[in-house]
């Protein structure tokens, strides 16, 4: 397990990231060019080596986070702490993907039509109004319907 100062060492090398120092000796960090309301990324490293990391809706970590998403560090090696930092500060500044298209009808050789849409933040696959899948990146949206037997047939604006 790291100690609280190497971990810190960890963390204060992301140039992204400002430290603030909160009671009891913990200390926060925060992403001030996030793109979201949310910059707190670190939150409450403890000197005992505690700490969590925020990770939204980053799938990589689903089954790692707690219902706030957050990541318990504690005993994170240097490669996992260094990962989990880097994959944060990308999902919190990188623009989204482009907006268009909105909606995408696709269809297998069965017949069945399966839409997809964006909502500002995610990809829905939906079949007529109930929720097929939802996904975070177009691409993995593209990539299910694919492997499924799924072909693009309209695009709509």
């Amino acid at each position: 397990m790291l100690t609280f100062e190497q971990k810190q060492q960890i963390i204060e090398s992301y140039s992204e990231l400002e430290r603030k120092d909160i009671s009891l000796k913990r200390v926060n960090y925060h992403l001030p060019t996030s793109l979201y309301e949310k910059t707190l990324v670190v939150e409450k490293l403890h000197p005992n080596g505690n700490g969590y990391v925020f990770v939204g809706d980053l799938l990589a970590y689903e089954s790692m986070a707690d219902e706030r998403h957050l990541v318990n560090i504690r005993e994170f090696s240097e490669k996992q702490l260094r990962d989990i930092l880097a994959d944060v500060i990308a999902y919190l500044t990188e623009e989204d993907e482009p907006v268009l298209p909105l909606h995408e009808t696709w269809s297998n050789r069965e017949g069945d039509v399966l839409t997809v849409r964006f909502d500002g933040h995610d990809y829905g696959v939906y079949h007529g109004e109930n929720v097929e899948e939802i996904f975070g990146k177009y691409e993995t949206a593209k990539s299910y319907l694919l492997e499924e037997g799924f072909r693009l047939k309209t695009k709509h604006a």
